[in-house]
């Protein structure tokens, strides 16, 4: 059973952990050196919370799950909970989260299952806004951003740096890949390739990313291959093997090329067409 605490210590660094008092926390869940706890919040067993990361009121952490150091968790965030997966059959999967992730109000996110390889990973420095959902086996990248209601179903991977508008919708076994944006409202059934923007219902593509890339320092060299070579894969009449052998031709010193074409190569739904 779990049990109430005030504070804690920790023998090594000597930082105290902060429960409230009205907070439930097992005795062997794990808690780092500055942690705190807000009111009415539940921690269970086999959690493992990282120094200086701050639970707010009214959450619930639960499952095999692992939280990294210096995040905020706010109020009413559900972390580690069964999958919503009839195939689960309580297997002892895990869910493990990175550093200096702001997980907002109402957040949701579910452990792996056995049928998805038994792990959900979300890496560090994330923004998940409130009412964002992450399903079961899902793998995010760090540096993400999911806005308001964002709901990935399972299996799911978000490279790094993607940003996710409000209230969009993502099937399972998609890919979005790194600065990738997805505009709001959005229904997203086949893989989004890096360094794009894209948004309808379903989602199409539109072309590059530029303020992403630029954010991110991408040289103007770079842009302008990349946006030489969406031009030929998505607003050309060739086939998509064509054009991605005319892509290749200049894809030789360019990583963002190279990422782009693999991704692209590796798709199994398909990428979206204008």
């Amino acid at each position: 059973m779990a049990t109430q605490a005030k504070a804690r210590k920790q023998p090594a660094s000597g930082s105290a952990v902060q429960v409230h008092h009205t907070a439930i926390v097992h005795p062997n869940a794990k808690l780092g050196s500055g942690v705190s706890v807000g009111p009415y919040t539940v921690i269970e067993e086999h959690v493992t919370i990282g120094a200086r990361t701050r639970v707010g009121a009214h959450c619930v952490l639960e499952g095999r799950t692992t939280i990294g150091e210096e995040c905020q968790i706010f109020t009413g965030a559900v972390i580690g909970s069964i999958p919503q997966d009839l195939k689960y059959r309580g297997e002892a999967s895990t869910l493990t989260i990175g550093d200096r992730n702001k997980i907002r109000e109402y957040v949701t996110i579910n452990p792996g299952t056995e049928g998805g390889g038994g792990r959900t990973t979300i890496g560090s420095d994330c923004l998940l806004m409130a009412y964002a959902h992450v399903a079961h086996d899902c793998t995010v990248g760090s540096h993400v951003i999911l806005a308001n209601s964002v709901a990935l179903a399972g299996h799911i991977t978000i490279e790094d740096h993607a940003v996710v508008g409000g209230l969009v919708g993502i099937h399972q076994f998609v890919r979005v890949g790194r600065l990738a944006i997805i505009g709001g409202c959005s229904r997203v059934i086949q893989d989004i390739p890096p360094y794009s923007t894209c948004v309808g219902y379903p989602a199409a593509i539109f072309g590059i990313n530029r303020e992403g890339l630029r954010r991110a320092g991408v040289s103007s060299d770079v842009q302008r291959r990349l946006h030489h070579a969406f031009r030929i894969l998505f607003f050309s009449k060739l086939a998509m093997s064509h054009a991605l052998q005319e892509v290749a031709k200049d894809a030789d010193h360019c990583l963002e090329l190279q990422h782009l074409i693999a991704f692209i190569r590796a798709s199994k739904r398909g990428i979206p067409r204008p």
